[in-house]
């Protein structure tokens, strides 16, 4: 399992708009006040327009976007999908933006959960794919956007569905010797290129530990929500890899 990360971009017409900007205010110096005004109206208007390329719903206007997708081998359609984005909007701009936009899309906003602040919003979603979670928060003068959508019919063609109430861990070793997961109490073996081994675990924090002969014990904690899958992986040269949401 693995994680590509596709689209990061700085949209190419930035340079180009503060350019014109700038024009604008030296075109400008000469006019009076009531003059000005009428002019930055519609150049920093709250209306944000989707667009119609994206994965996941996002506005043209944006000086950050990256979209980051979970996959599985064999499996065409990613097990998880995120997009992140900074918005040089309001937040309730932005809020009522993904409201429609995700509205069209038949996504369902569910009312357990919600919560929304002057400077933070989370929305909880059922969408056609599976569960979903929106949300918003500021900086600097902009909005910080953090969209996740997971893939239920995935997750359960790749054995990565959890139970209902409870978190799913995969533990993973590809590289040649044998390494050992101990997590939650237990402790688990896998020989090098073995088959990856799942278990359940009630939402919380877990400390754990992974060790690989000739390598130096690694220990990390691991927080999980119902819901969700994780994967922890000992790579080909024996190094533990940083925890990887799959679902």
């Amino acid at each position: 399992m693995r994680t590509v990360r596709t689209g990061a971009r700085v949209p190419a017409g930035w340079l180009a708009f503060a350019c014109g900007l700038f024009l604008l205010a030296s075109c400008m110096l000469a006019a009076s006040a009531s003059a000005w005004v009428p002019h930055l109206s519609p150049l920093f208007s709250g209306a944000l327009t989707p667009d119609p390329d994206t994965k996941l719903p996002a506005p043209t206007r944006y000086s950050y976007r990256g979209i980051h997708t979970t996959v599985v081998s064999g499996i065409e359609a990613p097990l998880r999908t995120r997009l992140e984005a900074t918005v040089p909007a309001g937040l309730g701009d932005v809020l009522a933006f993904y409201r429609t936009e995700l509205g069209k899309l038949g996504w369902q906003e569910k009312p357990d959960g919600v919560l929304i602040t002057a400077d933070h919003a989370q929305l909880a979603f059922a969408s056609p794919l599976g569960p979903a979670v929106l949300e918003l928060g500021r900086k600097d003068s902009s909005t910080v956007v953090n969209l996740v959508q997971k893939n239920s019919d995935t997750a359960t063609k790749a054995n990565v569905m959890p139970e209902p109430g409870q978190a799913k861990m995969v533990f993973s070793n590809i590289g040649e010797k044998e390494a050992v997961l101990t997590i939650s109490e237990r402790t688990i073996r896998r020989p090098g290129g073995a088959h990856a081994v799942a278990l359940d675990l009630p939402p919380g924090k877990y400390p754990y530990e992974l060790s690989v002969p000739g390598r130096p014990a690694y220990t990390n904690s691991l927080t999980v929500a119902a819901g969700d899958s994780w994967e922890l992986t000992v790579g080909r040269d024996g190094e533990a890899w940083s925890p990887l949401q799959l679902y």
